[in-house]
């Protein structure tokens, strides 16, 4: 706990500045004021439905931004009149429009909308990037972005604050790709759970502000609540280079500052690292495995979007082929990127290469096209390579640097790019970039967005009524899962399903399909019976922020999931939408648990006002203690049915 006379860290700086109810002490609910937020297409459907179920008449977040980013492939009719809808909930609730075309969120924020100093809540879990600008930025689930849209806090666990102090400055043909890699090596995708990891120190003299994109950004892949960056000359560039200096302003922790966790990262002892396929921890030096064969190299999305990680791989390729049968998959981040690219003449050296150009949007690293061949290597710069997330179930997805993809390109098999025969080819960004607000579509005025309708289809149904938790839970154990099931593992990406994520109703069938393809038609039978539990190992939920993998689940009658241990942002999910989180006091208890168990607890709330453990008895057999960290807001929520009947039944004092 920290106090007035205390000097505080960067990131305890601005949790106080935004603070409006808890104390600064890890582990306990603080709330804090939001000052933007972010919406992605395929989930931000869903929050414009929460926010019409709630009532809302105005966003009270300033700027409020709709990107239209993931859902690119118009294979039917589904995604454009996905952005017809969203077009008509922008303008009815004031928020800003960037359309198919102009980018990723990410980058595209950061370019146009980031301040540092301000907080930024957004429905997707790589949020966070928005830290490498000095913001406090948080991926959160749908529901409770919709939640600060309308004014409220946003809660959380106060985090413990991670320092890494950075030393020396990258060698040649490593980049920050490779130092997140090296971190995830070090700690794996929960080893941040509950933190904010704030860099610091002398290496940051040597990493552009889109370098610290990188690092920012796959904070999320180690568990990290956010991630901060100090507001420096490395910012005031990059933000004078878009016409925005006046916005910036500098920020730093105080001198004397503590940590709760500390660590060292000597950027010059790096060399070029790898994830194995299929997890973003399973990381080596690129050297174990050079020469494996490769069929495509993929560069681009929010993991790599600056414009140093397409012009180093144009330098690289200039005058040379891809190897024969490799695909380099060239997806540009931002249109301002991509038209910088074309006027700085890098462009043209890509395509001439052989190299393929995609639409600038998220595409293959949802798996919304370029999906590999089955089983054959695919190196990409993306920040996630969960099993089947590139579009291929049984897919052999690798992450890497630019670099390492570049030179495997090249080569034609997995290649140390140090082994190239060539200069390593240094990228300073330009000082004036290529801006267009005209691209954007800015909110109405309060009186004319009030008379604009929503344009809604069949696959924009209103959300399902969900009822309050009982007070007595006699359900059947319908699945139990492994460690690291990811929010991937329970809806779906790719466009196959993605389409379909706007309606509850069209999406349900696809619910835990790779882990469980009956998963679906056995929960809904439940639905008439009380509902079911899932049982499921640690880290239960990683990856995406996708409240849908809550929701759907919620709507088919889960009422409990118990595991070992949860992802941050999936369990908050679960509590938003009425669905009772539950973990092991004694983990061996997982192993006496199966599927058709009958598990009963009894006085649901009673219990959970009576201290932090439930004693729930499975098939009248046994015992069970569990856990449930929950809060008395959090309770609250469950006795309702959730955030959106909470919201409904205080409406007037909310809107007031």
């Amino acid at each position: 706990m920290t106090t007035s006379s205390t000097p505080l860290n960067l990131a305890q700086q601005l949790i106080r500045d935004h603070l409006v109810e808890g104390e600064m002490t890890p582990g306990s609910e603080i709330a804090l004021r939001i000052d933007q937020a972010l919406l992605q297409d395929v989930l931000g459907t869903l929050v414009m439905l929460e926010l019409e179920a709630m009532g809302l008449d105005r966003v009270r977040t300033e700027p409020s931004v709709q990107y239209i980013d993931h859902g690119l492939v118009q294979a039917d009719n589904l995604n454009a009149e996905a952005y017809l809808f969203l077009k008509s909930a922008c303008e009815r609730f004031g928020i800003w429009y960037s359309g198919p075309g102009n980018g990723i969120s990410h980058p595209v924020h950061m370019e146009h909308f980031g301040v540092p100093g301000q907080s930024i809540v957004g429905c997707d879990s790589h949020t966070t990037a928005a830290g490498s600008l000095g913001m406090l930025a948080i991926g959160a689930g749908g529901i409770e972005v919709a939640m600060a849209m309308a004014g409220e806090p946003l809660y959380l666990t106060m985090p413990e604050i991670w320092g890494i102090r950075l030393e020396s400055r990258l060698p040649d043909w490593v980049s920050s790709k490779d130092a997140v890699l090296e971190l995830l090596r070090r700690h794996g995708v929960a080893g941040g759970k509950n933190t904010i990891i704030e860099y610091h120190g002398p290496g940051l003299d040597g990493l552009s502000a889109m370098d610290r994109h990188v690092l920012a950004n796959m904070g999320t892949e180690i568990g990290a609540t956010a991630t901060v960056f100090p507001s420096d000359e490395e910012t005031r560039r990059f933000m004078a280079a878009r016409g925005r200096e006046a916005e910036w302003k500098p920020l730093a922790a105080e001198p004397g500052c503590t940590y709760d966790w500390e660590e060292t990262l000597d950027l010059s002892r790096l060399e070029p690292m790898i994830a194995l396929p299929s997890s973003p921890d399973r990381v080596v030096p690129v050297r174990e495995v050079a020469g494996e064969p490769l069929h495509q190299a993929y560069i681009g999305s929010s993991g790599n979007p600056g414009y140093r990680d397409f012009a180093v791989v144009a330098k690289m390729v200039r005058g040379r082929t891809v190897a024969d049968g490799v695909s380099l998959d060239i997806n540009p981040s931002s249109r301002q990127v991509l038209t910088t690219l074309i006027r700085e003449g890098y462009l043209g050296d890509l395509v001439a290469s052989g190299a393929r150009l995609h639409q600038t949007g998220c595409n293959g690293c949802i798996g919304m096209g370029q999906a590999p061949a089955v089983g054959l290597n695919s190196l990409r710069t993306v920040p996630r390579n969960f099993p089947g997330r590139s579009g291929t179930r049984e897919d052999s997805v690798f992450l890497c640097s630019p670099e390492t993809a570049a030179a495997s390109a090249l080569s034609g098999v997995i290649t140390d790019p140090r082994n190239l025969d060539m200069v390593y080819p240094r990228i300073d960004e330009p000082g004036r970039m290529v801006v267009n607000w005209e691209l954007f579509t800015a909110p109405l005025q309060p009186a004319e967005a009030r008379l604009k309708p929503l344009q809604k289809t069949d696959n924009t149904p209103t959300l399902p009524e969900l009822s309050p938790l009982p007070d007595t839970l006699e359900i059947s154990v319908l699945l139990v899962t492994g460690d690291n099931i990811s929010t991937d593992d329970i809806m779906p990406a790719g466009q196959r399903v993605m389409p379909y994520w706007s309606s509850v109703y069209a999406s349900a069938p696809f619910t835990f399909e790779a882990v469980d393809p009956d998963y679906a038609r056995r929960a809904e039978e439940t639905r008439e019976v009380g509902g079911h539990a899932i049982v499921g190992g640690h880290n239960y939920g990683q990856g995406s922020s996708r409240e849908n993998a809550a929701l759907v689940p919620r709507y088919l009658g889960l009422q409990v999931v118990i595991a070992k241990s949860f992802s941050r942002i999936h369990w908050q999910n679960l509590v938003c939408f009425g669905v009772l989180p539950l973990s092991f006091v004694d983990e061996s208890d997982f192993d006496r648990l199966s599927e058709g168990d009958v598990l009963v607890i009894r006085d649901v709330f009673s219990q959970l006002g009576s201290g932090d453990k439930v004693v729930a008895q499975i098939s009248e057999k046994r015992e069970v203690w569990l856990r449930h960290g929950l809060s008395e807001r959090q309770r609250n929520l469950l006795a309702v049915g959730g955030v959106i009947n909470h919201v409904r039944s205080r409406c007037d004092e909310i809107y007031e």
